[in-house]
């Protein structure tokens, strides 16, 4: 009896020991880890609230990108790519009320030419392909790589993210692509073929005659599709979030912005006539080998059912419907868009994505 109870107490003491070892391990991450060391970036001197402007290579020159640093894991790194082009960070800020009580270590950034970075106006810097490059200079600088690498982009930046993918996924962990269909001619049709057949007639009448006149200056073209368009299927909330009027502010007030968007975009979100008008790239999803979470929401200016079919033409996909949720379903249909962004998230981390 008295070699069991010894034998009982060096257990016990082992265990502690063990225990008390995991819990003082500053290499924990996630939820293990104390507010201070998810919080803890290592900052030397000045500390900066995880701002940090990160210096791009351009053809053009250098310039810097503006960055916000959220946690410290290790494990799960995801960079969130805004949309526009050029509509900036502002509205992605829900993120901030999800991923710290996961444990997740993310960024917010501002894109070259977007409202907190540098406002360069050599419109030649405006393509899909800087744009990818300047990406993968931003992993480098946070130090993400294949282990822990995830991409969330929403509309152009869903754009970006599947095109960052078919160049580099060698150094990505999972891709997530949120209200962006893989092609923008198919996209303008869903829109023009649609979308505007639920408006009121009358109404699509007068912007159909803006858009003859190629007036989109005018006033009354907002003032039409905000109530028509844009509160019907790129935000459905009755009162849009501070973010999200932010954003729009901050595009339309920043001249260098509001060019990026219409050079590539067009001059406004129903249907597309920029630069990206004719970017189609569905043939080449099957290329796409890291796994993969297509959202879409019923009432999105993207067609859902095209990115349910995305969803089975990469080689490891996962298709998320939000029912209740249109562009910015991350806002109007929340619990549904982050419970399962969330949960492919720790699937993945966890090997166990089928």
């Amino acid at each position: 009896m008295a070699d069991k109870k010894n034998y009982l107490f060096e257990f016990a003491v082992v265990l502690s020991l063990a225990l008390f070892s995991c819990n003082s391990n500053p290499g924990r991450t996630g939820k293990d880890m104390t507010v201070a060391e998810y919080f803890d970036y290592g900052d030397a001197a000045v500390q900066t609230a995880g701002v940090r402007m990160i210096p791009i290579q351009t053809p053009a020159g250098e310039f810097k990108v503006w960055t916000k640093r959220f946690g410290n894991n290790p494990n799960i790194k995801v960079l969130l790519l805004h949309g526009g082009p050029a509509a900036g960070h502002e509205y992605m800020e829900c993120f901030e009320s999800f991923f710290p009580k996961e444990g997740f270590e993310f960024y917010e950034y501002d894109q070259l030419g977007a409202p907190y970075s540098d406002q360069p106006t050599d419109t030649s810097l405006w393509t899909i392909e800087r744009y990818v490059d300047e990406v993968e200079q931003v992993r480098k600088a946070i130090g993400a790589d294949a282990s822990n690498f995830y991409i969330l982009g929403n509309s152009w930046g869903g754009i970006l993210g599947m095109e960052y993918a078919l160049k580099y996924q060698q150094h990505m962990k999972g891709l997530i692509v949120a209200n962006m269909m893989a092609s923008c001619p198919d996209y303008g049709r869903y829109a023009q073929e649609v979308l505007s057949k639920t408006m009121d007639p009358d109404v699509l009448k007068e912007i159909r005659d803006i858009e003859a006149r190629g007036d989109f200056d005018n006033p009354r073209y907002m003032e039409l599709l905000t109530p028509n368009f844009y509160k019907q299927h790129i935000c459905r909330l009755e009162e849009w979030p501070d973010a999200v009027n932010r954003t729009f502010a901050h595009l339309e007030s920043a001249p260098v912005s509001s060019q990026v968007y219409t050079i590539m975009q067009g001059p406004s979100e129903f249907g597309i006539a920029g630069r990206l008008a004719n970017w189609d790239i569905k043939d080449r999803l099957k290329e796409i080998e890291v796994p993969t979470l297509m959202v879409g929401a019923k009432y999105d200016t993207m067609d859902p059912n095209a990115m349910e079919e995305q969803s089975k033409m990469v080689q490891r996909g996962r298709y998320l419907f939000c029912p209740d949720g249109s562009h910015m379903c991350m806002w109007d249909d929340q619990k549904v868009f982050m419970d399962g962004v969330i949960k492919f998230i720790y699937d993945v981390d966890r090997g166990d994505f089928e």
